[in-house]
């Protein structure tokens, strides 16, 4: 797509090359337009948006990457909670409890426990859900524990309330696993998964749904202004759950690479591919999304349109200097090529013109997008670019 976006600032990004491929700069190319229908159409307001492209971009990564989740999944009626532990936290400035959601699915029951943190305040409080990879025990066995990825006490000394849940708890992140396990057989028999059916990364999302059904239910929290954050393959889970969820009044993708914030429309070859991702984690996605494997070029959707849907809401995008394998030119890109969805509402986007140094977070519109110094990682300082964004915007 030949549009002013493509030729933005070169000699700015060629700056950036310390971090990314060394050779020619890559540039975004035959994007397919935000702005126009799959059938052509343009799309001016939001009107448009909202009752034609917004839901057939939806429909399309329902249909052909994340999988179509069965609508009584997602029925309010089939869910209670249970806090099944309560105590005090942070020297008595805040209280734990861990809390377990009961799914009556049309086909079983399903349980699982998440942990919430909340601080002690005058009035509700704003919050972050985190969709937990089972990595470093950044979640212990107890459901208790804070670490380095979810840095319980930051978050609750800036004021924030916040809640996570083990994705393995949900669904199994091992290939070959099946779906008669986790959440999968409460909902739906094996012996009926389609090419369509939803998959794992669609079953942490609904699980971070859930966590949002029980935040609607706590006084001390302000359900306005809730936050999905997650890391890596979480990252992607948090489009999603943004995108099916709009509750989520900001989506927080952390290194989410392919599949998630990395546009496909651009020359990456130290990023990881569809071909790739679909081969070594099938399960992730639904059968259908296995036909673009080798085809990112000449595919007729890409990640912005995913990063749009979350438009007029806050979106943050973060990617890391020493992390090729996700694609850090290509997440910037996306929330870039987003940024006519926030246009339609009189907002900006990602206001920069060109890809920041490291350390520096863009924040000037309604999608925030930094670069830290280091690998493949949430850290600290990327929960405080997410919290400072969140303060930006009146999130006290």
């Amino acid at each position: 797509m030949k549009t002013a976006l493509v030729s933005i600032a070169i000699a700015s990004i060629a700056a950036f090359a310390h971090c990314a491929d060394s050779s020619a700069v890559p540039e975004p190319h035959d994007v397919p337009e935000l702005m126009k229908t799959f059938g052509g159409k343009p799309v001016s307001d939001v009107g448009e948006w909202e009752k034609v492209r917004a839901p057939e971009i939806l429909e399309r990564y329902g249909r052909d990457v994340f999988g179509v989740r069965p609508k009584e999944a997602d029925e309010r009626k089939r869910v209670s909670f249970a806090v099944v532990d309560e105590r005090e936290a942070m020297e008595g400035k805040a209280v734990r409890k861990l809390v377990r959601a009961d799914f009556d699915g049309p086909k079983g029951k399903f349980s699982f426990v998440f942990t919430a943190f909340i601080p002690k305040a005058e009035r509700p409080v704003p919050a972050f859900v985190l969709i937990s990879l089972p990595m470093k025990a950044e979640v212990g066995p107890d459901h208790a524990i804070s670490s380095v990825r979810w840095p319980v006490d930051d978050i609750l000394a800036r004021g924030f309330a916040t809640a996570a849940f083990m994705t393995t708890d949900i669904a199994a992140d091992k290939n070959g696993a099946g779906f008669a396990q986790g959440v999968f057989p409460a909902v739906q028999d094996e012996k009926d998964r389609t090419d369509e059916s939803w998959a794992t990364l669609s079953a942490w999302a609904w699980a971070a749904s859930r966590v949002m059904d029980w935040m609607e239910t706590v006084p001390q929290i302000d359900a306005s202004r809730v936050g999905v954050v997650g890391h890596s393959r979480g990252g992607k889970t948090a489009l999603w759950a943004g995108a099916t969820d709009r509750r989520f009044a900001m989506v927080c993708s952390n290194d989410s690479g392919c599949s998630g914030a990395k546009l496909n429309h651009i020359d990456l070859p130290k990023s990881e591919s569809i071909a790739r991702i679909t081969k070594v984690f099938p399960y992730w996605f639904c059968g259908n999304y296995g036909k673009y494997a080798g085809k990112e070029m000449s595919m007729d959707f890409d990640q912005h349109e995913l990063l749009a849907l979350v438009a007029p809401r806050l979106l943050c995008v973060a990617s890391a200097t020493e992390d090729s394998w996700a694609g850090q030119r290509g997440e910037w890109w996306s929330a870039k090529l987003a940024s006519p969805a926030w246009g339609l509402y009189g907002k900006k986007g990602l206001a920069a013109d060109s890809m920041p140094g490291a350390d520096s977070p863009q924040m000037d519109g309604f999608a925030e997008y930094h670069l830290r110094t280091g690998k493949h990682d949430l850290t600290p300082y990327d929960w405080k670019c997410y919290m400072d964004f969140a303060v930006r915007h009146g999130w006290r």
